[in-house]
């Protein structure tokens, strides 16, 4: 139930919005798809375990773990990240410096890929909890992640933060605690947020900023859900709230709340998405929000069960006038999950993936767990939702084919630029191991039914493409097509079931009478298709998409650099000591599960 003095300002909110977006409820543009069997292939190995996957090019993708004994080594000691071919499989051990466990990410306006947080040491290694680390994708084989703590570094402790870019390019880090465990709590949490590169913004200047509402939704609000709205302002919704924030004035105004008592962030892992934008209803942004867990988040991990029930629940809201007066519109899965990635395809669906029936997010906290995890019964069959379809008949299974291998905790899982699903990891895990649940490193490659029919294929799309400009694109199309849609997508950055920035914006666009010249119209503004990387799909009536080639939509410009904020935020901040860590965390880490082994680096290398 909402406060008295929410009140006020959701009434503002209203009003911006109703000049933005008709009071119309949204309604999304009925889309074909190619029916028929999906397949599923396993190829190849990572190297590191899949905590954390980005799509970095046409043909590659960045891996991140955190410090553990993997196979794969780099200048002498264990690796925890890779660029992966995707394609051949082949892997390329890369070289962070500090500890990537439980960081977010997310691309720049100019395609430089930034992982932020992260965890003390552990075998090797630096301190990550206030890592930043830089990767500029490449062609040379070359590339690697770039770390300076001195000059480059966040504000403060973070682990299990979220992150989002903005529409200036620039990416704002949300949330996180400073101590790792099972669930967060008043003493640990850092209610705060901030900007890479750091701004001087609403009095702060570099320096982070305070968010009620990472206070209000303690304890369970792990890897909150971030998305940029077409009006420039973000939907953040953590534990069993949500809210609209203006980062231009710092300003919460809160929505309605999770429906049916259910919590939808770590270690209650949902899966959440930002529906297609289409110039058709005005780019009207409609959220949705899928799984989850009813389990309450003051009990004592000892007393929750790995076969505790999960939410089978999605829910869904327009976010315009008459959308948040109506509220949440419920639907139910066919099974509950937990710890699902929820990945948009270019005809417009969602594809429900990984994660578990039972338990909770994590390791070594339950008091029946298995193997290690507070987890069990995977769910190893995806399920495809069509948010276009009528109510009642958006879910559907009906081709697809079960996976034998377990994708719980630290799992992920993207489309790729040819239009297959890569799925990776799932470590619920204390270190490398081999019991049940063990450390995986096998891809999988889902293959949805376009992949077996002609697609069609294109020519021409400029390395940029700044807002509101018209370009042509030499199209072959397959026999029968009768016209055509652009997708442009955003692949995102995936973790823990989270999908940062992942986006499906449809673009204006005319295709010639002789059907061999498209011309496309590019986003016309930077809050609709934020300054960065993208993929653009050309997708036919029946709904079969070509591959999908990469651009940078912008200029490809560095995000502004306020030389000042970043001077006022190394003078008033400090980074990380190995000495005053090894104080802190002796001190506040669990005697247990996830966080019990990062007081010092007790494993040796």
């Amino acid at each position: 139930m909402m406060s008295k003095h929410t009140m006020p300002r959701l009434q503002l909110l209203l009003s911006a919005l109703a000049f933005h977006f008709s009071t119309a409820l949204c309604k999304l543009d009925a889309r074909a798809s190619i029916p028929g069997a999906w397949s599923l292939v396993q190829q190849g190995t990572t190297g590191v375990s899949g905590m954390q996957l980005a799509i970095t090019s046409e043909t590659t993708a960045i891996i991140y773990d955190k410090v553990e004994h993997n196979p794969l080594t780099v200048n002498g000691h264990v690796a925890w990240a890779v660029e992966l071919n995707i394609n051949t499989q082949q892997v390329r051990a890369l070289n962070p410096l500090s500890n990537s466990w439980c960081a977010t990410g997310s691309f720049l306006g100019n395609g430089t890929l930034v992982n932020s947080g992260g965890n003390p040491v552990v075998i090797t290694g630096a301190s990550g909890l206030q890592g930043l680390r830089l990767f500029t994708p490449c062609s040379t084989g070359t590339c690697d992640v770039y770390e300076n703590p001195t000059r480059i570094r966040l504000t403060s402790a973070r682990w299990y933060p979220s992150s989002v870019r903005i529409q200036d390019g620039s990416i704002i880090i949300f949330g996180g605690y400073v101590n790792g465990g099972f669930i967060n709590n008043a003493g640990m949490n850092n209610p705060s947020y901030e900007f890479f590169p750091p701004k001087n913004i609403n009095g702060f200047n570099g320096l982070k900023i305070p968010s009620q509402f990472l206070k209000d939704t303690l304890n369970g609000n792990h890897f909150p859900n971030l998305v940029l709205l077409p009006d420039g302002t973000l939907f953040v919704s953590a534990n069993q709230q949500a809210m609209i924030l203006n980062w231009q004035t710092n300003t919460e105004t809160r929505l309605p709340g999770i429906p049916n008592g259910v919590r939808i962030s770590s270690p209650f892992s949902a899966g959440h998405v930002l529906l297609p934008l289409s110039p058709s209803n005005n780019y009207t942004p409609e959220i949705m929000i899928c799984g989850g867990s009813t389990i309450s988040d003051t009990e004592a991990a000892s007393s929750i069960s790995s076969q505790a029930p999960t939410s089978a629940q999605c829910i869904r809201m327009v976010l315009n006038t008459a959308g948040i007066a109506k509220g949440w519109a419920v639907e139910t899965m066919p099974q509950g999950r937990i710890m699902l990635d929820m990945v948009l395809l270019p005809d417009g669906r969602v594809m429900i993936v990984n994660g578990a029936q039972t338990g909770v997010a994590g390791y070594g906290n339950v008091g029946n767990q298995i193997g290690q995890s507070n987890a069990d019964n995977p769910a190893f069959l995806p399920v495809i939702y069509d948010p276009a379809a009528p109510a009642g008949s958006r879910f559907s299974t009906a081709g697809l084919v079960a996976s034998t291998i377990p994708r719980l905790y630290h799992s992920t899982a993207t489309l790729t630029p040819n239009g297959t699903v890569m799925l990776a990891g799932s470590n619920p895990n204390n270190d490398v191991t081999t019991v049940k649940y063990p450390t995986e490193y096998r891809l999988e490659f889902f293959s949805p039914p376009y992949m077996n029919v002609p697609r069609p294929s294109y020519t021409g799309l400029p390395a940029t493409i700044n807002y509101n400009v018209s370009f042509n694109l030499a199209v072959t199309l397959p026999a029968n097509t009768t016209n055509v849609t652009v997708a442009l997508m955003d692949l995102g950055f995936q973790t823990h079931g989270v999908h940062m920035d992942q986006r499906l914006v449809q673009l204006v666009s005319t295709l010639s009478a002789d059907k061999k010249t498209l011309t496309v119209h590019a986003p016309p503004t930077s809050s609709i298709y934020p300054p960065g990387p993208a993929y653009l799909y050309v997708v036919t009536n029946s709904g079969a998409p070509s591959f999908g080639h990469k651009t940078i939509v912008g200029t490809g410009a560095s995000p502004p650099v306020d030389q000042a904020a970043i001077a006022n935020m190394l003078a008033n901040t400090s980074g990380p000591s190995a000495a005053a860590q090894a104080a802190t965390f002796q001190a506040m880490a669990p005697s247990s599960g996830e966080g019990s082994d990062v007081a010092t680096a007790v494993i040796p290398a």
